[in-house]
């Protein structure tokens, strides 16, 4: 084995340990826990050395979001049935997303409730009092977080429905603004190397699954964060019957 290649595994291990204690600080303190000096001194190092890794708290809670994303994709995925309907599928899927966000409130937070900061995110030097912006101002885009979730678990799903859902019935004055939408969801599979039938992204399937995600969304974050504006004690019974809603209303059932 030669030197590069050790530095290069040394690294890739630092950077490992780092994300993990990220992770552990966030899910045991929250995301206002999660900065680079708590970071240095839960591994012992000091925090000018994580400036090596990350340039900033944001960069690193980036990719934290990308793990946790990454994780959950592969939990939905191995939840999902593969020897039953296309509507069982699809109910298997809502119920793993709503399960892992209770379970795991910290994370569906920072993932899904954590606005993305407009213009440009700052990077590169110490963070400043109170863990925020740093010294260089660079565009750090922040990637769509239903996407990148989403994408590998809904695509099959998508594509399986064509020959099962027949078309909605779309708003006249929502039409125009879904060929952005269109436009987008077929770039998004397209940089993931999913091939997609044309038909899967047909306007009518794209209004579908804004109005499951708008509604599977709603619910859960009412749930995960208990803004119900009153007592809801059976909300499990509360989510299988909008899932049996939405199911009738896109001709699943």
């Amino acid at each position: 084995m030669n030197e590069v290649t050790r530095r290069e595994q040394s690294r890739a291990a630092t950077e490992l340990d780092i994300r993990r204690q990220a992770r552990e600080l966030l899910v045991r303190e929250g995301q206002e826990a999660v900065t680079l000096r708590a970071i240095a001194r839960e591994l012992g190092i000091t925090a000018p050395a994580l400036y090596r890794y990350y340039a900033s708290r944001e960069e690193l809670l980036s990719r934290i979001r990308e793990d946790i994303c990454g994780d959950l994709s592969a939990e939905l995925t191995a939840a999902m049935p593969t020897e039953q309907g296309h509507l069982s599928k699809v109910f298997a899927v809502c119920r793993g997303f709503r399960w892992w966000a209770l379970a795991h409130p910290r994370e569906f937070a920072l993932v899904f409730a954590t606005p993305a900061a407009k213009g440009t995110r700052k990077r590169g030097g110490p963070e400043r009092q109170g863990g925020g912006g740093t010294a260089h101002e660079q565009e750090m885009p922040r990637r769509d977080e239903l996407g990148s979730v989403f994408l590998k678990v809904a695509g099959p799903l998508m594509a399986e429905g064509v020959a099962e859902s027949p078309p909605a019935h779309i708003p006249e004055e929502l039409r125009d603004g879904l060929g952005d939408s269109r436009r987008d969801l077929a770039e998004a599979f397209e940089a993931e190397g999913i091939d997609m039938p044309r038909e899967a992204l047909s306007a009518e399937a794209v209004y579908l699954l804004l109005r499951w995600w708008a509604r599977l969304y709603g619910q859960v974050a009412l749930e995960v964060f208990d803004q119900f504006p009153f007592d809801v004690s059976q909300a499990g019974r509360l989510f299988e019957s909008m899932l049996v809603e939405l199911a009738g209303e896109s001709g699943l059932s």
